[in-house]
């Protein structure tokens, strides 16, 4: 693996300083800023919405990567594409029509995801391979920060990579859950990516900076 992409989830950053936070982590060498989106309906918590995303669009160059963990994502995709997001990713089973928000998501010029939960199989990827752009490999049930990963989802995320090797390549395989300098490399040798960590870059108690290099570092042998 050549390219490993390191993507910060500012859902455990300081919001009292996020602008200063994101900041940060793209001086240190972030990739991506991820954006964790929550309802309080598709998942247990509820987060942000466009006008944050709009305000992180003002203070980062970095691609925004947003995570809709939301009911219906169709009724919104328009409102963070145009707030800023490069990136929206969604669920197949907060939508009736998985197909046609991802044609939707293109068609306002941002690239599109689909993210699976733990129990969520791979095959439910096979029709809409052509509209992927990202996929979201969740190693904890979605919802908070701070979980452990399920290392069961490693057998799937070898399976995507090799769905997205034969008909997808150019697509990015990321993982969301648990991520640290112990389970990256896991995540590396099995197809990822794209890293997405909270935790162990906005908690370390040395530093974003210094928690962004480490995290390089666990993986450059992966």
């Amino acid at each position: 693996m050549n390219i490993v992409r390191i993507a910060p989830s500012i859902l455990s950053a300081d919001f009292a300083r996020l602008g200063e936070q994101v900041r940060e982590a793209e001086n240190a060498g972030a990739d991506v800023i991820h954006v964790d989106v929550m309802d309080g309906h598709f998942v247990p918590n509820i987060t942000i919405g466009p006008l944050v995303v709009a305000a992180v669009r003002t203070v980062t160059s970095l691609p925004l990567d947003v995570h809709l963990m939301i009911e219906n994502p169709g009724r919104y995709v328009s409102a963070f594409a145009e707030a800023g997001a490069d990136i929206l990713t969604v669920h197949p089973e907060a939508t009736s029509h998985l197909h046609r928000v991802l044609q939707q998501i293109h068609s306002l010029g941002a690239r599109a995801g689909v993210a699976l939960n733990p129990a969520t199989p791979e095959s439910v990827l096979q029709y809409v391979l052509s509209d992927l752009d990202l996929v979201l490999v969740m190693t904890v049930n979605p919802g908070f920060g701070g979980q452990k990963l399920i290392p069961e989802v490693f057998a799937k995320m070898r399976a995507v990579r090799e769905m997205l090797d034969r008909s997808r390549p150019s697509a990015w395989l990321s993982v969301d859950g648990g991520i640290d300098g112990v389970t990256a490399p896991q995540a590396i040798a099995h197809g990822a990516d794209t890293l997405v960590a909270g935790s162990a870059i906005y908690s370390a108690p040395e530093g974003v900076a210094a928690a962004i290099l480490a995290l390089r570092g666990a993986v450059a042998g992966a």
